[in-house]
C-alpha cells in the first residue's frame, strides 16, 4: 500500500516567490514543490489507485477552472508552527475540496480538517524563529493572482519525496451568476 495526495501546484512564479522563503524555512522544501492540499494522505493499494482515479476525473470533468488569489502571510499558531501564503476564499475551491473529501475518496483518507486554503513557506520552526520570520513576512505585499485549470494525483516514494502520479485538468462549465 502507497500513500497518495491531491494538490494543486501554482504557477512557476508563485513557486519561486514561495521557494524563495521555503529553502531556509520549510522542512519539506527537500520533499514537494510548492502546493495547495486539496486531500492529504491517502492509503491506496494497487487495486484502488483506478478507482481513485476514476473518482478523481468525474470530479474535475465537474469542476470549472477558478481564479486563486495569495493576498498575505499568516500563520497556524498557536496550533502549529506553520507560515504560508493564504489563499482568498472561493466557493469553486471549496467545492472541489470538499467533494475530493467525501464519499469513497473521503473515506479513504479519514475525516477532512477544516479547509484553510495556503500554501506553506515555512515549518518546523521554534517558537522565537517562527514569530521573526511571521514578523518579517507579514511586512512583504504578498498579491498574486492566478487562474487555476488543474489538480494532481501524488504518490510517496520511498525517500518521503512526493511525485506526480497524475494530472487532471478542470473541464466543468462556468456556471452564470443571474
Amino acid at each position: 500500500m502507497l500513500s497518495y495526495g491531491i494538490a494543486i501546484f501554482p504557477s512557476k512564479s508563485l513557486q519561486d516567490q514561495a521557494n524563495a522563503y521555503r529553502k531556509r524555512y520549510d522542512s519539506h522544501y527537500l520533499h514537494i514543490v510548492p502546493h495547495v492540499t486539496l486531500k492529504s494522505i491517502i492509503p491506496l493499494t494497487s487495486e484502488e489507485v483506478p478507482d481513485a482515479m476514476s473518482e478523481i476525473e468525474h470530479i474535475a470533468n465537474e469542476t470549472p477552472p477558478f481564479p486563486m488569489h495569495v493576498y498575505k502571510v499568516d500563520t497556524f499558531h498557536p496550533k502549529e508552527n506553520k507560515i504560508f501564503f493564504k489563499i482568498a476564499p472561493d466557493k469553486t475551491l471549496a467545492g472541489l475540496y470538499q467533494r475530493l473529501n467525501e464519499g469513497w475518496l473521503g473515506d479513504k483518507g479519514g475525516s477532512p480538517r477544516k479547509f484553510i486554503p495556503h500554501l506553506t513557506v515555512g515549518q518546523d520552526l521554534s517558537n522565537d524563529e517562527h514569530f521573526d520570520v511571521v514578523g518579517r513576512l507579514q511586512l512583504k505585499n504578498i498579491d498574486h493572482c492566478e487562474y487555476i485549470d488543474r489538480i494532481h494525483l501524488l504518490y510517496q516514494l520511498d525517500n518521503d519525496s512526493w511525485a506526480v502520479y497524475e494530472t487532471f485538468r478542470l473541464l466543468g462549465k462556468e456556471r452564470n451568476q443571474s
